[in-house]
């Protein structure tokens, strides 16, 4: 089953570098930032080929866009006898929301959600790629994300700025940290046996201000981080989410540099 849906995985890759033209790698100045969130879990057998999609869209394939990824592990599937380590209620609870910005029955394991516009199967390429052609097209505002820097209390400083929104939107602002890079040998549950890696595994999500419609948005951030996070192998996201959990008007990332 394994090698089958690597072999799925190859032509959507191909079907990616194909979408348009390529740019070169070092031109940001061509590339709309789109923020990919995958709803996983280790408990779930049919997450690791959406986890190792996610590896790969976060090396930058798809020509035009700046992809920005999170894995965000539901904590639904601590049932079995596995308890996923990175798995958290609240991203339960966003992908709940997302369920019902969406319209769906219920939630379901592996899903990404791309700019908040659309969902499907994480491991559908298929269905990412037109999702990811028309996230390229959808305008943005700015924002920035500087000053970013560790203190001795292991206290994360940040400053955020955004252009001002739109007529007739609101929108929150949050703060995401995640791990470039994380694995588990999953010893029980249907992924028993495995050694499954994750990339961009959120650890902390904080919303942490809000804009009003023909505002913008300005403000220092602290977040006090747990001990047991690698500085050195952290990143930072910022975004800007329409009310009501809704399309993604802005989204950055930085690397935290530990001082």
């Amino acid at each position: 089953m394994k090698s089958a849906l690597i072999l799925m995985l190859a032509p959507a890759l191909v079907l990616i570098a194909q979408i348009s033209p390529s740019v070169p790698s070092d031109s940001s100045a061509a590339r709309t930032p789109i923020l990919v969130e995958l709803f996983t879990s280790e408990g779930c057998s049919d997450c690791p080929p959406a986890d190792a999609f996610l590896q790969d869209l976060d090396q930058q394939p798809f020509p035009g866009a700046e992809m920005i990824v999170l894995s965000e592990h539901v904590d639904y599937w601590n049932h079995d006898g596995w308890t996923d380590p990175y798995s958290s209620h609240f991203y339960s609870e966003r992908q709940e929301a997302y369920a019902s910005e969406f319209a769906l029955r219920s939630v379901y394991t592996p899903q990404m959600v791309v700019d908040g516009s659309s969902q499907f199967v994480g491991s559908n390429q298929a269905e990412a790629t037109k999702a990811f052609a028309a996230a390229v097209a959808a305008p943005k505002i700015g924002i920035r994300l500087s000053s970013l820097s560790l203190d001795s209390a292991n206290a994360l400083r940040a400053r955020v700025e955004t252009d001002a929104l739109p007529s007739g939107h609101k929108a929150d602002v949050y703060l995401a940290i995640a791990l470039n890079h994380a694995e588990s040998q999953v010893s029980a549950g249907e992924n028993a046996g495995r050694r499954i890696s994750h990339t961009a595994v959120v650890r902390i999500m904080n919303k942490v201000g809000s804009i009003q419609k023909d505002h913008a948005f300005a403000q220092d951030i602290q977040v006090k981080l747990p001990s047991n996070l690698p500085a050195d192998d952290l990143r930072v996201v910022a975004f800007v989410q329409q009310a009501h959990q809704g399309r993604i008007l802005a989204v950055t990332m930085q690397a935290l540099n530990h001082r």
